[in-house]
C-alpha cells in the first residue's frame, strides 16, 4: 500500500511544481558546474626568483695559543733563582731560571784532566813514530852498507879466482912452484867466506829494517789508538759542557709567563709524563681559533690559502668581528664526537684577545650568485628523484628538477625551472599531473 501512494503522489507534485523547477536540462548543467567547483584546488604558489645563496654554519670556538710550551728541567738539581712570573714578557734565549749542582764543576775538571792526559799520549805516541822511523832509516843505510861490502868481496871473488886459475895453469907447466897455488887456493877460500859473511850481513840488515818498519807501524797504530782516546775525552768534556747548559733555563720564544709552579731552594727532577711544569710560556702576537665543524658539514670545509671565510665573533671583545680565513684542519674527525678540528690564525698585535677566551664562528662553506631558488616546502622527493608542481594555464605540471646549493629553509635549482615561472609552496604532494587549481597568493613574511 506504502509503494503505490508513493507512485501515485510523483505526478501530482510535478503538477504542483511544474512552473517553479527548472527543467531537466537546467538541472544536468547545473549539476556539472558544481562537479566542476568541486575539483578545483586553492593552492598557495608564486613565481620563481633568482637570488644570491650562501652556505653557512655557527659553531662555538675557543681561542688558544699560537704556541704554548710548558718548561721543565733536563736535569736534577737545586733551583738557584727564578728571573720571571706571571704576567711577565719574555724574549727567546732569555734565561728564565737557574739551578745549582756543585758537583757537575768537579765532573768538569775531571773530564778537562783527562783530555790533558789524552793530548800528551798523542804527543808521545807521534815522538815515538818519529824514533821508529829515525831506527827505520838507520836500518836501511845498514843494509847499503852491507850491500856496498858484498860488492866489494864479489870484485874480490873474481879477481882470486882469476889469480888462482892463472898461478895452476902456470904450476902444471912448473913455472912456478906448487906452494904458490896452494896459497892463492887459500885466499879464494878465504875471500869466498869473506862472500859468505857479506850475504849473512845482508840479511841480518834487511831483517833489521823489516822489524824497523814494523815498528814504525805499531808505533803509528798506537798514534791512532791516542788521537782515538783524546777524541773520547774532548767529547765527554763536551757531553759535560753541554750539561751545564741546562743548569740556565731559557725561554724558547718571544711571549708571556702564564703559570708558575717553582721557587728558590726546590729540588727539581728531569721532565717525566706525569711531571708539572715549573713555568709555561705562551706565544701570544698570533692566536688560534679552535673550531670543532660537525660531521655533515665537516667535507665542505677549505683550508689554506683559498680557504672558507670566517667571520668570529668574542663575547668579551667589545670591537667589530674578526674576519679571516679557515687556516688548517685536521682533516680526520675526532672520534670521541664526530668532529674536524678547525684553526683559524689571528693577530694579536694589541693583546686584547687571550687563549681561553670563547667566541663563535661562522664560516662561508659555500656560496651562489644570481640562481634559481625554491623553499623546502616546494620540493617533493619520490624514490631518488625531485620534483615541483608547476602552474601553468590553471593546472598542475608535476616537473623534475635537479637540487644544488641549500641554504637554511631555500635550496638552489640547478636545472628544470626558469625564473618567473609559477610553482606551488606548500603541500604539493597532494596534487596531480593536469589537475586544475585556483593559485592564491602566499601570506607576506611578517
Amino acid at each position: 500500500m506504502k509503494r503505490t501512494r508513493y507512485f501515485l503522489l510523483v505526478p501530482i507534485v510535478g503538477v504542483t511544481l511544474g512552473f517553479a523547477t527548472p527543467s531537466p536540462l537546467s538541472l544536468a548543467q547545473s549539476s556539472s558546474e558544481q562537479a566542476d567547483k568541486s575539483v578545483l584546488d586553492r593552492v598557495t604558489a608564486a613565481p620563481v626568483t633568482r637570488k644570491n645563496m650562501k652556505w653557512t654554519t655557527t659553531q662555538p670556538g675557543r681561542i688558544v695559543a699560537d704556541e704554548e710550551t710548558q718548561i721543565a728541567s733536563k736535569l736534577s738539581g737545586f733551583v738557584e733563582s727564578v728571573l720571571v712570573d706571571i704576567g711577565d714578557e719574555v724574549k727567546k734565549n732569555q734565561i728564565l731560571m737557574r739551578l745549582s749542582i756543585p758537583e757537575m764543576a768537579d765532573e768538569l775538571k775531571q773530564k778537562e784532566a783527562l783530555l790533558v792526559q789524552a793530548e800528551a799520549e798523542v804527543q808521545q805516541a807521534e815522538s815515538a813514530v818519529n824514533a821508529a822511523k829515525a831506527a827505520l832509516e838507520t836500518a836501511a843505510s845498514g843494509i847499503d852498507e852491507a850491500q856496498a861490502g858484498k860488492a866489494r868481496v864479489t870484485a874480490e871473488l873474481q879477481r882470486v879466482k882469476a889469480e888462482h886459475t892463472r898461478i895452476q895453469q902456470l904450476a902444471s907447466t912448473g913455472a912456478v912452484t906448487t906452494k904458490l897455488a896452494d896459497e892463492t887456493l887459500s885466499q879464494l877460500r878465504a875471500v869466498e867466506a869473506s862472500g859468505m859473511e857479506v850475504d849473512a850481513k845482508v840479511k841480518s840488515a834487511e831483517a833489521h829494517r823489516r822489524q824497523a818498519d814494523a815498528n814504525v807501524q805499531k808505533m803509528k797504530a798506537d798514534v791512532e789508538a791516542a788521537v782515538a782516546r783524546q777524541a773520547v775525552a774532548t767529547a765527554n768534556r763536551g757531553h759535560v759542557r753541554t750539561m751545564m747548559h741546562y743548569l740556565e733555563i731559557k725561554a724558547p720564544f718571544d711571549g708571556v709567563v702564564t703559570q708558575r709552579a717553582v721557587d728558590t731552594g726546590h729540588f727539581v727532577q728531569p721532565a717525566h709524563s706525569n711531571a708539572s711544569p715549573l713555568l709555561v710560556i705562551a706565544k701570544t702576537e698570533k692566536l688560534r681559533v679552535s673550531i670543532e665543524v660537525p660531521e655533515m658539514e665537516a667535507s665542505s670545509v677549505d683550508a689554506g690559502e683559498k680557504g672558507d671565510a670566517v667571520v668570529i665573533t668574542v663575547q668579551s671583545f667589545n670591537k667589530k668581528p674578526i674576519e679571516g680565513r679557515i687556516t688548517r684542519t685536521a682533516w680526520g674527525l675526532d672520534s670521541t664526537n664526530r668532529s674536524l678540528r678547525t684553526e683559524v690564525d689571528i693577530v694579536n698585535k694589541d693583546k686584547l684577545l687571550r687563549p681561553g677566551m670563547y667566541a663563535s664562528a661562522t664560516i662561508t662553506l659555500d656560496q651562489r650568485t644570481d640562481v634559481v631558488v625554491l623553499p623546502i616546502t616546494a620540493i617533493l622527493r619520490k624514490d631518488e628523484t625531485t620534483h615541483c608542481c608547476v602552474v601553468k594555464d590553471g593546472k598542475i605540471e608535476i616537473r623534475p628538477i635537479e637540487l644544488g646549493l641549500r641554504s637554511g629553509a631555500e635550496v638552489e635549482i640547478v636545472s628544470g625551472l626558469q625564473a618567473g615561472e609559477i610553482v606551488v609552496m606548500a603541500r604539493g604532494d597532494a596534487l596531480v599531473q593536469g589537475q586544475s587549481v585556483v593559485v592564491i597568493a602566499p601570506p607576506a613574511p611578517k
